[in-house]
């Protein structure tokens, strides 16, 4: 009856309103007389003026700028997709992709539609929209800055770092003294030229270098470490040297540059010292809660819009200001994770590709078109790779580092990509550098950007990966420090057997410390120490059994998933091993679990399990402590998901990318100290195209040929697994892998998922 009456209320209203409006309409249609109306097209009906109309829709300069960034991102993630897959930065296939939608391809081959798409008059909008993206984009490069490595490895950073930009910004002003007549635009004076010459040969791309440094999976090394401190330096001497820069060539003279510059500095003070501690108080108020609130979000923001603002009207580029908001922000993980997740994704997919179009259709490569020029971009390549790899090489080997990682160092630090791209274009925005000189050193930017990898695989062809016997002495005499963390007793147990398994004949260099935290509302004064007993006693025995000395934490606090990260972070430990709970194994353990729920499941929602978003599991605590525990943690982490592993004699490793390379540094560990039989399986066949896999596990077949195998996808079958005692994966193709739903997957044994 409900139902009826609904039914009936609803035709009444919607017809009588829909008759009243019918009825004004048409009483409306006698107040026209009085009018002079136009007829549209369409009224008439006529095709041609629909067809009209419609082009008309088309010449919108929304729909013409929407155009642009569907046709702009659609070329730029496959160029990026065909160079990331033969071993190259995805940013050389974007910039590659900017010069193919320019002049230079399109613009030659298909003018017609190169000028529908990208009219004179819609750069404009292009142009801001990109600006606004780099903006955003060195918004993250500040925060991703980690100024207390810059304190820790101050003394070598600096050296390296500083002779790398007065090197080849010497030999830069250098070649600005031979080009100068011939290519220097008029009413440019020498030292705005020169000047511009220098800085664009001293650049260094930080996130470039940053992204080859961890897919090379040395990130977490000695060498990874310095190049990143290295880098991190240049970026900040780089850009607070182009803030002068510019200072100088608006002003026109050094001297008329100093009102300028005095500016930057109140700038530079008055962030330090008034807007980082007022930001940082909204860190520490802010910093412990679940979730940042839009008002707390919406300071942030803009602080960042105000910094850039600033630095644009002061004369020094928006740019710096942006870079200097992002280097202030509170030193606190959650806040820099959120703000990064918020912005980056958003700079990088949808607004820098636009960027690297933006910079395509001023790069006319048909402007080198005589012998002479390309024998110029050729010198000028050069004066770039001889100061900035050999400067970089040499700078690092007088401080100590042998010839190896000195000339690592130098291919590193000779990585320009986009920041090379983003000076180019103030000196050509500023009226410092012609079309022709621009187009020169865009080439070079991709030459030094592209010949990164190709150098640093010929370096360690050369020197060669260290052969075994030198690995032995170098596990036997390297410190590891193993920290883990359980709960469980059990768990406890599980988790010794494994570290011991890692530095089983290294004990005299290495240790392992076990630790078990206790909520402070779960527990008295007068309970501690038999509550402390208890939780240690059966991994004591287990250590006593493996013949392991152990060192124990035991700690009783109000934030267990944050006390074991900063422990961990604070302790110097080389890796953290956390346990999984048992739980999700109960029953028919892992299989039945990811067999039923692969099924019936989004299989995201498994993932998410795993890496931290809500998700299957999201309503079990202790998945939010190992969820919160991978957030925080900045060092190795191991989590266990423990099927009752009682030894770690076969391991069996899936490949599923390149990014997977620094688990090798795990199977000689495994087969150092505990003879562990080693099966890897080559997924995607992303060892044989890896040189330093291939070769690092080369060496070891050499070696020990009755410890490793390699195996393809079609080899796994239950039959292989049921023989296993531990499956070692990364923590991102752990994803993969639930994702693949593959068929072995109900069979894995116990799991290590590494985060690096």
């Amino acid at each position: 009856m409900k139902n009826y009456k609904n039914l009936l209320f609803y035709f009444g209203v919607t017809g009588g309103f829909t008759a009243l409006i019918y009825w004004i309409i048409k009483k409306g249609k006698h107040l026209e007389v009085s009018k002079k109306i136009a007829v549209s097209g369409i009224e008439k009906g006529s095709w041609n003026d629909f067809i009209a109309s419609m082009r008309h829709n088309f010449q919108d300069p929304l729909a013409i700028l929407l155009a642009q960034i569907i046709t702009i991102i659609l070329v730029a993630r496959f160029f990026g997709w065909v160079f990331k897959k033969i071993g190259q930065p995805s940013v050389i296939g974007e910039i590659i992709a900017g010069i193919v939608l320019g002049p230079s391809l399109l613009g030659m081959y298909f003018p017609e539609f190169s000028a529908a798409l990208f009219p004179v008059e819609s750069l404009g909008n292009l142009k801001f929209l990109s600006q606004i993206g780099l903006i955003l984009f060195m918004f993250v490069i500040g925060m991703e800055l980690d100024l207390k490595v810059l304190k820790n490895k101050a003394n070598e950073a600096v050296v390296i770092s500083h002779a790398s930009i007065v090197i080849p910004f010497a030999l830069g002003i250098g070649l600005a003294y031979f080009v100068y007549n011939r290519f220097a635009p008029e009413g440019v004076k020498f030292l705005s030229f020169s000047l511009f010459m220098g800085i664009a040969m001293s650049i260094t791309a930080f996130p470039v270098l940053a992204r080859i440094v961890q897919e090379r999976g040395i990130h977490k090394t000695r060498l990874g470490a310095i190049v990143i401190t290295c880098a991190a330096a240049d970026d900040i001497t780089a850009w607070c040297i182009l803030a002068v820069v510019i200072a100088i060539v608006k002003a026109g003279t050094f001297v008329s540059s100093l009102y300028i510059i005095s500016l930057a500095l109140i700038y530079v003070i008055a962030m330090l010292f008034i807007v980082k501690p007022f930001l940082k108080r909204i860190g520490d108020l802010y910093g412990s809660k679940d979730s940042i609130i839009k008002p707390v979000v919406a300071i942030f923001f803009l602080v960042l819009i105000l910094s850039s603002y600033a630095t644009e009207v002061i004369g020094i580029h928006a740019l710096f200001g942006a870079f200097m908001a992002g280097a202030i922000m509170p030193d606190v993980p959650k806040f820099r994770t959120i703000f990064i997740d918020k912005v980056e994704d958003v700079s990088v997919i949808l607004l820098l590709p636009l960027f690297f179009v933006f910079t395509g259709l001023k790069t006319e490569i048909g402007l080198i078109n005589d012998p002479y020029l390309w024998k110029v971009t050729g010198f000028i390549i050069l004066v770039a790779v001889v100061g900035k790899f050999l400067g970089s090489a040499l700078a690092a080997k007088f401080v100590g580092q042998n010839w190896r990682d000195s000339l690592t160092i130098g291919a590193l630090m000779n990585t320009r990509g986009l920041m090379e791209l983003i000076v180019l274009n103030i000196g050509l925005e500023l009226k410092v550098l012609t079309p022709e000189v621009f187009t020169m050193m865009v080439i070079m930017a991709l030459v030094t950007t592209f010949m990164t990898g190709p150098a640093l695989d010929l370096i360690n062809y050369i020197f060669k990966t260290k052969d075994v016997n030198d690995l032995e002495v170098m596990l036997k005499h390297n410190k590891y420090r193993i920290l883990l963390s359980f709960g469980n007793n059990e768990k406890g147990r599980s988790l010794l057997r494994l570290a011991h398994s890692l530095i089983k004949k290294q004990k005299e260099s290495s240790s392992i410390t076990a630790m078990h935290l206790s909520l402070s509302d779960e527990m008295h004064q007068f309970n501690m120490e038999d509550k402390e007993k208890n939780s240690f006693y059966p991994v004591v025995e287990e250590s006593r059994l493996l013949n392991q000395d152990i060192t124990t934490i035991f700690k009783v606090t109000m934030d267990i998933e944050t006390e074991i990260a900063d422990i961990a972070n604070q302790g110097d430990y080389d890796l953290l091993l956390v346990g999984l709970g048992k739980s999700i194994f109960e029953g028919t353990i892992l299989g039945k679990v990811i067999g039923f729920t692969t099924r019936i499941i989004n299989p995201d929602r498994l993932i998410d399990k795993f890496t931290g978003k809500e998700g299957l599991f999201e309503n079990s605590p202790f998945d939010e402590r190992t969820r919160q525990i991978i957030a925080k943690t900045k060092m190795p982490l191991g989590i266990l998901i423990d099927k009752d592993l009682q030894n770690v004699n076969q391991v069996f490793i899936p490949i599923f990318s390149p990014e997977d390379s620094f688990l090798i540094d795990y199977v000689q560990k495994f087969i150092y100290n505990n003879d562990s039989k080693i099966m890897i399986l080559d997924v995607n066949s992303h060892v044989n195209t890896n040189f330093v896999m291939e070769s690092a596990i080369n060496s070891l077949k050499q070696k020990y040929p009755n410890n490793i195998g390699l195996i393809q996808d079609e080899s796994v079958k239950k039959e292989f697994l049921d023989k296993q005692n531990l499956m070692l994966i990364s923590l991102e193709s752990w994803k993969a892998l639930v994702d693949s739903r593959s068929d072995w997957l109900s069979a894995v044994p116990s799991v290590l998922i590494l985060k690096h």
